[in-house]
């Protein structure tokens, strides 16, 4: 009687061996990045999601997610479904330093690394009506008014913010902290005198350089960048000044399949053999990574251990 059945069913379809499962991706996958338009993680976001729509033949759309200091995008993807369909272009910085200056739930080991995509080191940048030239005249300019000058920050506990704070301390430097909701409104009001001091990447300057309106004074970091030439690294001044360079990546929540990160990280790693598509990064600013999973994680890894070590000598508090 059960054979009968069974095969009667059978014949109907109704019982069959188990369909191969659709390639991924099926539908829209959204990508969350954590700061409003015009900044660096906009751009970079942006610029994947070109990429990946492009290669895998589904939509791909930017949402950006601004607040909190940068901690409501990952907070969201870190409670988020694991199934490839919210992911996260960011800052590392930002998923390893939140836990410092914001009440967050997520840390670095909330999320699976798919690719890293693109760097940047931070500039110190001052309004163009600053009467100084130098890093050193800055620094004398801030210890003649401590406790009295404004610095912008795409938020609090953003990489603008930080790159900004590690300077100061080096420098012994007390200036009033403005957070912002994204980089591009803090440059308003840098170029309306609002705030005396913002550190940005080459992405977020490059509008601004050409037009004269911003003097940019030194680069975090141990070695010059490429796109801004003449400009000195901060150790020439600051000799102890940690560097502050952004490494921009894909990321999903924990538990993202690795089928998923496979298909990702194939066509990422495969856009930077064209010379086309990293020509884009380096019109925008950004050096292109471009990295297998575990390449990515190891840039993650040691890029947390790097701030876990100096996040607690900055004496930020919490918001």
């Amino acid at each position: 009687m059960y054979r009968a059945i069974a095969g009667a069913l059978l014949a109907a379809g109704v019982l069959s061996a188990p369909s191969a499962q659709a390639a991924y991706p099926e539908r829209t996958v959204t990508i969350v990045t954590p700061f409003a338009a015009g900044g660096i993680a906009d751009v970079v976001a942006r610029i994947t999601a070109e990429r990946l729509q492009s290669a895998l033949k589904q939509n791909f759309v930017v949402e950006n997610v601004s607040g909190a200091g940068g901690t409501a995008g990952p907070e969201r993807v870190s409670k988020a479904t694991p199934d490839g369909y919210t992911l996260m272009s960011t800052p590392i910085f930002q998923l390893t330093t939140a836990k410092y200056v914001q009440n967050v739930s997520f840390d670095e080991n909330s999320f699976k690394a798919i690719s890293g995509v693109a760097s940047a080191p931070f500039a110190i940048t001052v309004n163009a009506s600053f009467p100084g030239k130098t890093l050193a005249d800055f620094i004398a300019h801030v210890k003649a008014n401590q406790g009295k000058l404004p610095f912008g920050s795409a938020g609090a506990g953003s990489t603008t913010h930080v790159a900004a704070v590690v300077v100061l301390k080096t420098a012994g430097l007390d200036m009033v902290h403005v957070p912002y909701r994204g980089v591009a409104p803090a440059f308003t009001d840098l170029l309306a005198g609002h705030i005396q001091m913002l550190a940005a990447s080459p992405v977020e300057l490059k509008p601004y350089l050409e037009s004269g309106k911003v003097k940019v004074l030194a680069v975090v970091d141990t070695k010059p960048s490429p796109f801004l030439p003449g400009v000195p690294v901060v150790t020439e001044t600051l000799k102890d000044c940690p560097p502050a360079v952004t490494y921009n990546g894909l990321l999903g929540p924990k538990g993202l399949p690795q089928e998923v990160v496979d298909t990702l990280s194939r066509e990422l790693v495969a856009a930077g053999k064209s010379d086309e598509f990293k020509q884009r990064f380096s019109n925008a600013g950004l050096l292109p990574l471009l990295t297998t999973p575990d390449d990515f994680a190891k840039i993650f890894t040691a890029d947390a251990k790097v701030w876990n070590e100096i996040m607690p000598t900055l004496g930020l508090k919490k918001n």
